[in-house]
């Protein structure tokens, strides 16, 4: 592996955790230590629009929150996930088979989800509030996949663009749109641009690879 397809799956990796801590629960001061602190790496030049976007909107939230108290930010995040994710009334319901048409909530196409996973090995954590089709759940197995790439398991280019045709591509931008509509929350716009970009991204390297 070169150096410049290792930095690459670094790249890609990181991205997918940050994304999977975004959106696997509510947001706690560790997870916002970090983004204060630094962790988050913003990429040099163009990518995708989305994910350009949604990096100008790290950034910029960044910007703001660094000048605040930590756990003021904590809190307001809170507050937003909760009201979009949770509930008790949660004004976006974060699943595949929610989106989908086809798809019976949490029926039939969850047990469809859940063979996906199956078909490459993959068990779901099970430390995860949601059910198998949440988003944070299909991020996990995404990231599952492109670690068994970067292992040299060519196999799992092919198991990635069929979940990308089946699952997870066909629904996550109608997602990411609710979410940008539903939210005032600079942070979560921002982010429901890198995962619309992400998305896309990975899509593209699986098509090409498998």
């Amino acid at each position: 592996m070169t150096l410049d397809q290792q930095a690459l799956y670094d790249a890609r990796l990181e991205l997918v955790d940050f994304l999977v801590a975004a959106f696997a629960d509510v947001p706690d001061a560790e997870f916002v230590a970090g983004l204060l602190d630094g962790d988050v790496q913003l990429p040099d030049g163009e990518v995708n629009e989305p994910l350009d976007r949604g990096f100008d909107g790290v950034e910029t939230f960044l910007a703001e929150a660094r000048t605040r108290d930590p756990e003021a930010v904590q809190e307001e995040l809170e507050r937003e996930f909760t009201r979009l994710f949770v509930g008790p009334r949660p004004r976006i319901l974060a699943h595949e088979t929610y989106y989908l048409d086809d798809s019976d909530f949490r029926g039939a196409g969850l047990a469809e989800v859940e063979a996906s996973y199956g078909a490459a090995g993959w068990t779901p954590p099970e430390d995860y509030p949601e059910e198998n089709d949440y988003v944070a759940v299909e991020l996990a197995f995404l990231r599952h996949l492109v670690g068994e790439q970067r292992a040299g398991r060519e196999e799992a280019f092919g198991f990635q663009r069929v979940f990308h045709e089946e699952h997870l591509s066909a629904w996550i931008d109608d997602f990411a749109a609710d979410v940008r509509e539903e939210t005032d929350e600079a942070f979560y716009e921002a982010v429901a641009w890198l995962l619309e970009g992400y998305v896309a991204f990975e899509e593209e390297v699986a098509t090409q690879m498998a």
